[in-house]
C-alpha cells in the first residue's frame, strides 16, 4: 500500500512544486454525495441533505452520514502524478489498539491502480464503557498517486468509507476536467453500518460498491451505520435522489437499538415506502429483509457491546433482549422478514415495480458457519465480497428486479 509523500514502487518521482496544477474541488468532481459544505479547510461531503441533518441531532447519524462511503473524485486527465491534502476524522477506542488507517482507491479506466492512506488528522475517541465521545485534532495529510499512465483517462478515487474526510486541495502535473454522466443507470441503496461498509477492506469493496461495479451500475450508497431507522428524512433523501434504480435494506438497526415495536414498524414500512414512491413512482424498487444474525435471529434487541476482549482489538456485542417479550410486539430478524415479505406482497399488487429480496439469500446460516460475523454484528470483508456477488446475480442478474430490460 503506497504512503503519503511515497512514490509507487518503481513510479517517477513527483514533480516539482511549480509544475502542480490546483483543481478547485467542486461538486462536479465528486460522485455519491448529496451535498457539500464548505469548511475553514475545504469542502466536506454530506451523503445526506443540510435538511435532513437539521431534523436530527443524533450524533451517530452526523459521523455516520458524513463518512463518504461510495463518494469518489472523478475527473478525466493525462496527470501522471496527483496529490490530494484531505483533513481525516478517524474513530478510535479507549483502551483498544489503533484502529486500521482508512484506504483511498484509485481506479484508472475502471480498474484499480493503486491504494493509499493518509496520516494526521482528527481522531474521534469513544470511551464505550460511558459512551462519550471527544474529538483531538490533528494536521492535514497528503495522499500522492504517481507513475499513472501518460494518456488521457478516466481517474476515480474513491474516499476512505469509514472515516470523515474533509477535502483540502487537489493537485495534479497536468490539467483535469469533469466527466459527464456516462450511460450507466443510477442505483440509489440505503441500508445499515452494513450496507456502509464495517469492515470491507477499501471503499470499492464494501459490498454495494462490489455489486454496483458487478451490475455496470453507478452507486449512490445511501448506508448509514448505525441509521438505518426508517427515518423520514432519509425517506425523503431517496425521494428526491435521482435513480434508475432504488433499494432499501431494513432491519438489523431496528432491532439493535430497540427502537419499536411491531405495531410501530409496519405503518413506518408503509410511509417510508410512500415517501420514496413520491418521487420515484415507476422505478424498480427492492426492499432487502436483514442477513442472518444468529444473536438477534429470535432475540430483541438492545444490542449490548460487549468488553471482555477489548484489550486484544476484540469489541463485539450480545443481545440484551428476551425472546419471551416477542410476544409484546418487540421485534427480532425473523419478526421483520416475515413482515416485510408480507408488506411487499400487500403492496406489489398495485405496484409491479416493487421488489422482495430475503437478507438469507445473501448471507444465510450456511455462510455463518464459514464466515462468522467477527463482532457478532459486522460481516469482514471477504463476506462483503460474498454478499456484493450474491447481490449482483439476484438483483441485477438475469430476473433480479435490476435486471437489464430490453430497449
Amino acid at each position: 500500500m503506497n504512503r503519503p509523500h511515497d512514490p509507487a514502487p518503481g513510479a517517477s518521482p513527483a514533480p516539482r512544486a511549480t509544475d502542480w496544477i490546483g483543481t478547485p474541488v467542486t461538486a462536479d468532481l465528486l460522485r455519491g454525495a448529496l451535498d457539500l459544505e464548505r469548511t475553514e479547510h475545504g469542502v466536506l461531503p454530506h451523503r445526506l441533505p443540510a435538511r435532513a441533518r437539521a431534523q436530527c441531532a443524533d450524533g451517530q447519524l452526523a459521523m455516520a452520514e458524513a463518512q463518504p462511503s461510495g463518494v469518489r473524485l472523478v475527473f478525466r486527465t493525462r496527470a501522471a502524478a496527483i496529490e490530494l491534502d484531505t483533513l481525516r476524522t478517524k474513530m478510535a477506542y479507549q483502551g483498544a489498539p489503533p484502529r486500521p488507517d482508512g484506504v483511498y482507491d484509485l481506479l484508472v479506466d475502471g480498474s484499480l491502480a493503486g491504494q493509499a492512506s493518509v496520516t494526521g488528522g482528527n481522531v474521534l475517541m469513544v470511551d464505550m464503557t460511558t459512551g462519550t465521545a471527544e474529538t483531538r485534532p490533528g494536521p492535514v495529510g497528503t495522499v500522492r498517486f504517481t507513475g499513472l499512465p501518460d494518456r488521457v483517462k478516466d481517474v476515480e478515487i474513491w474516499l476512505p468509507h469509514n472515516e470523515i474526510t474533509q477535502l483540502v486541495a487537489l493537485r495534479t502535473d497536468a490539467p483535469v476536467e469533469a466527466v459527464p454522466p456516462g450511460g450507466r443507470r443510477v442505483w440509489l441503496h440505503h441500508g445499515s453500518s452494513i450496507s456502509h461498509g464495517s469492515d470491507a477492506a477499501s471503499p470499492t469493496t464494501t459490498w454495494p460498491a462490489l455489486a454496483a461495479s458487478l451490475g455496470d451500475a453507478e452507486l449512490i450508497n445511501l448506508g448509514l451505520g448505525g441509521s438505518a431507522l426508517l427515518d423520514p428524512f432519509t425517506a425523503r433523501a431517496l425521494r428526491d435522489t435521482p435513480a434508475d434504480l432504488v433499494s432499501v435494506k431494513i432491519g438489523i438497526n431496528l432491532v439493535n437499538t430497540d427502537l419499536m415495536r411491531l405495531r410501530a414498524f409496519t405503518p413506518a414500512v408503509h410511509g417510508f415506502l410512500d415517501t420514496v414512491r413520491e418521487g420515484h413512482p415507476t422505478t424498480p424498487l427492492l426492499v432487502v429483509s436483514p442477513i442472518h444474525c444468529p444473536i438477534h435471529e429470535d432475540t430483541p434487541g438492545p444490542s449490548a457491546p460487549d468488553f471482555s476482549n477489548l484489550g486484544a482489538g476484540k469489541l463485539q456485542f450480545r443481545a440484551a433482549g428476551d425472546p419471551a417479550e416477542r410476544a409484546a410486539g418487540k421485534l427480532t430478524l425473523g419478526v421483520i422478514r416475515e413482515e416485510l415479505s408480507r408488506i411487499v406482497k400487500q403492496r406489489a399488487a398495485d405496484d409491479p415495480h416493487l421488489h422482495y429480496l430475503d437478507g438469507l439469500g445473501l448471507y444465510g446460516e450456511a455462510d455463518f458457519a464459514e464466515l462468522p460475523l467477527p463482532d457478532q454484528l459486522h460481516p469482514d470483508a471477504a463476506t462483503h465480497r460474498r454478499i456484493g456477488a450474491r447481490f449482483a446475480e439476484l438483483a441485477f442478474g438475469t430476473g433480479g428486479a435490476f435486471a437489464a430490460r430490453p430497449a
